[in-house]
């Protein structure tokens, strides 16, 4: 279980909550929970999402900073330490390529949330609707302004990371979660006042009890959750080996899970807000149409709506960098202890890797399109790597890893770890069935439902 001296290590317990939770929340928070909110029935969803982060990704949470804090290592490092001889390392080199290839069409999207802050900050994006979402066509038809826009995103993550754990990564993390939570309640403060606010928060607030037997609700609620808390791609398991042993783990991630959650629940008081203040505003719309067509509508005809565009897509620029950061990392972390590598060296291969990765997200909007997902807007190629990544990739790498800590490793050394130096933990024995039982048939049924519906 050696470690490499340049590692690097988190100066402080709120350090690390802050930036673990830099990690959780992105893109899945303020663009992915409300569209799911949406297409599950408003808040039937919410309760099914907020069961699923109690009971089966808070446990999780805990169980990947054990594995990383106990062995000082990346996801590979890590399940190769405590399984030795075996190919349980294959699990933690899942999470490696799923924060390549996450961070690939990430990258992309983020750029575009980028050019936003200035194209609704000046009134570029105004017009009828078939005019935004002209707009937005050709402005990610042009593959060589998406590449340019990652490869903007992927250097500003390359230039934190360099700064290594505290200097790079906390420091950063410190400064952008609370600009990131002050800009979502300014942002909801002014949506809830919007005429026809009411309606939207009525919808989002009241649930529909028949939607709670849909076993599509809770599949996607919890893929929702996995994504939404950076479960299963390795960023926690990675932040986790950063995590000074004298400091709880138990308490670290309820105030992560809680943080995340409280900030994926206030976008749902922008969103739908906003989305109910325009009239025929469809709540199931999805991707790129809600944040990049629908709301760009509304900014465009409200009073002082540049200032309010352009402070929402700075939230999301903000939000979207928290997470390219740890997506970085992983692969990052597994350089600098497996190859041995400079954290300079190794945060500079993988930054170019990735960004020629992100080239065919890029181009795949114009014309060389490989697949077409949604009508006029040629998507499909980006559409099909968050498919893959994200509805497959993640929910196996959290599945792995919840049947590794139970009863690989064994919930008798996870117990250790928690609990070390005299740490609170809660309800060990709820613990350990959650772990051993739950967790993985959970996963493994969003998994055969997702197959389902693909036949």
């Amino acid at each position: 279980m050696s470690t490499t001296p340049s590692r690097g290590m988190w100066s402080s317990r709120a350090g690390f909550i802050l930036a673990a939770a830099g990690s959780a929340v992105g893109l899945g928070n303020i663009w992915g929970f409300p569209t799911q909110v949406g297409q599950g029935g408003g808040a039937a969803f919410v309760v099914v999402y907020l069961a699923c982060i109690l009971l089966i990704c808070a446990p999780i949470m805990a169980g990947e900073i054990a594995l990383g804090r106990r062995t000082r290592l990346s996801p590979v490092g890590s399940f190769a330490a405590l399984a030795p001889g075996t190919r349980w390392w294959l699990a933690g080199g899942l999470g490696v390529l799923a924060g390549v290839g996450i961070l690939s069409f990430y990258s992309v999207i983020a750029g575009w949330a980028v050019a936003y802050v200035w194209f609704t900050a000046t009134g570029a994006v105004t017009g009828s609707p078939e005019d935004i979402g002209r707009f937005f066509a050709e402005f990610t038809g042009n593959g060589v302004l998406s590449a340019g826009l990652a490869l903007f995103v992927i250097v500003t993550t390359a230039a934190v990371l360099l700064g290594g754990v505290r200097a790079g990564i906390e420091r950063v993390t410190k400064a952008l979660m609370p600009l990131l939570v002050l800009l979502m309640i300014g942002l909801a403060v002014r949506a809830v006042t919007l005429p026809g606010a009411g309606a939207g928060l009525a919808y989002y607030l009241s649930p529909d009890l028949t939607r709670l037997a849909d076993i599509t609700v809770f599949t996607s609620a919890l893929g929702q959750a996995f994504f939404s808390l950076s479960l299963g791609m390795g960023c926690i398991l990675t932040y986790g080996s950063y995590f000074p042993r004298q400091d709880g783990i138990a308490s670290s991630a309820l105030w992560i899970v809680a943080l995340d959650t409280s900030i994926a629940l206030l976008a749902g008081f922008i969103i739908f807000p906003v989305g109910f203040s325009i009239a025929g505003f469809d709540p199931t719309t999805s991707g790129p149409g809600l944040i990049f067509t629908v709301l760009p509508r509304l900014f465009a005809e409200l009073p002082g709506g540049q200032l309010f565009g352009g402070g929402f897509f700075l939230l999301l620029s903000v939000a979207a960098l928290t997470s390219t950061i740890s997506l970085l990392e992983v692969p990052v972390s597994h350089c600098v202890d497996a190859l041995r590598w400079s954290r300079t060296k190794a945060v500079c291969a993988v930054a170019a890797l990735i960004f020629v990765l992100s080239i065919p997200s890029a181009l795949g909007n114009g014309a060389v399109a490989l697949f077409t997902a949604v009508p006029g807007f040629g998507i499909g190629f980006l559409d099909l790597m968050v498919n893959a990544w994200n509805e497959f990739a993640l929910p196996i790498g959290g599945c792995l890893t919840a049947i590794f800590i139970g009863r690989i490793w064994g919930v008798g050394g996870a117990l250790d770890e928690l609990r070390a130096e005299g740490a609170w933990f809660p309800a060990p024995a709820l613990w350990t069935f959650l772990i051993r039982w739950i967790c993985p048939a959970a996963i493994a049924l969003i998994l055969l439902v997702t197959l389902a519906s693909m036949l």
